[in-house]
C-alpha cells in the first residue's frame, strides 16, 4: 500500500499540471461557444435569409463533421496556406467552433419556446422589438438555456482530450506519457479518470442546480 502510495505522489505533479490545462481550453473554449452559439442562434432566426443560410451552414459543417477532423484541418491544412496558428489557439478555436455549433441550437430553441403570448402582450404595449427581446425574451430564455450549456461545458472538458493529438499537454496527454516512462497502465488511467470526474462533478452539480431552477419558472410560468 505504501509503495502505491508512493506512485501516486509521483504522479501527481504532471497530472495536476495536465488538469490545469484541461480546465484552461475547456474555460476559454466555452466562451468562444457561448459567443458563437448566441450569434449564429440569433442569425438563424433572422428576417435576413442570407443570415439564416450561413448560420445554417456554419451550424451543419461543424455539428456534421468529427471534431478530431477539425482541428486536423485547423492545425495541419491551414499552414500550407500560410495561416499558421499556435496549437492552443487552434484547440480553442476549433473546440470553441465545434461547440459553439451545438450550443446555437440550445439558443435557437430555448427563445422559440418563451410563449408568444408574452410577446403579443408586449406588442401590445407598443414596446420597441428590441426592448421585447431584451427585457422580456431574452431573460426568459436564459433559465432555460441553463441546464442545456452546463451539459455543453462538461461535453468540452471531456472533449479535451482530442487536443494532445495536437502537441497540447492536456490530461489524456500527460496521461500517455506516464504510461510510457513508469509502465504503470492501470495506476495512471484510474488517476486520469479521478481527474476529469474531480472537474466534472462541480459541473454536474452545476447542471442540476439549474435544471431545478428552469424546473422552477417553467411552472410559475404555467402558474401566471
Amino acid at each position: 500500500m505504501e509503495a502505491l502510495f508512493n506512485q501516486l505522489y509521483q504522479l501527481l505533479p504532471l497530472l495536476t499540471r495536465g488538469a490545469g490545462v484541461t480546465i484552461s481550453i475547456a474555460a476559454q473554449s466555452m466562451v468562444v461557444a457561448i459567443g458563437l452559439a448566441f450569434i449564429t442562434g440569433m442569425a438563424r432566426r433572422s428576417s435576413s435569409r442570407i443570415l439564416r443560410q450561413v448560420a445554417l451552414v456554419y451550424v451543419e459543417l461543424f455539428r456534421g463533421t468529427s471534431l478530431l477532423v477539425q482541428l486536423f484541418v485547423l492545425y495541419f491544412v491551414l499552414p500550407i496556406y500560410g495561416i499558421r496558428l499556435p496549437a492552443e489557439v487552434t484547440a480553442v478555436l476549433g473546440l470553441g467552433l465545434n461547440q459553439g455549433a451545438y450550443g446555437s441550437e440550445i439558443v435557437r430553441s430555448a427563445i422559440d419556446n418563451i410563449g408568444i403570448g408574452q410577446i403579443e402582450a408586449a406588442r401590445a404595449l407598443s414596446l420597441p422589438r428590441i426592448i421585447t427581446f431584451w427585457k422580456v425574451v431574452l431573460p426568459q430564455a436564459v433559465i432555460v438555456m441553463l441546464p442545456s450549456f452546463g451539459n455543453l461545458a462538461i461535453e468540452t472538458v471531456k472533449a479535451t482530450a482530442l487536443v494532445s493529438l495536437i502537441t497540447i499537454p492536456e490530461l489524456t496527454f500527460f496521461g500517455k506519457s506516464l504510461i510510457y516512462s513508469t509502465g504503470q497502465t492501470f495506476l495512471v488511467w484510474a488517476s486520469v479518470v479521478i481527474a476529469y470526474l474531480a472537474i466534472n462533478t462541480p459541473l454536474n452539480l452545476l447542471v442540476l442546480w439549474a435544471e431545478r431552477r428552469a424546473g422552477r419558472y417553467r411552472e410559475a410560468s404555467r402558474g401566471v
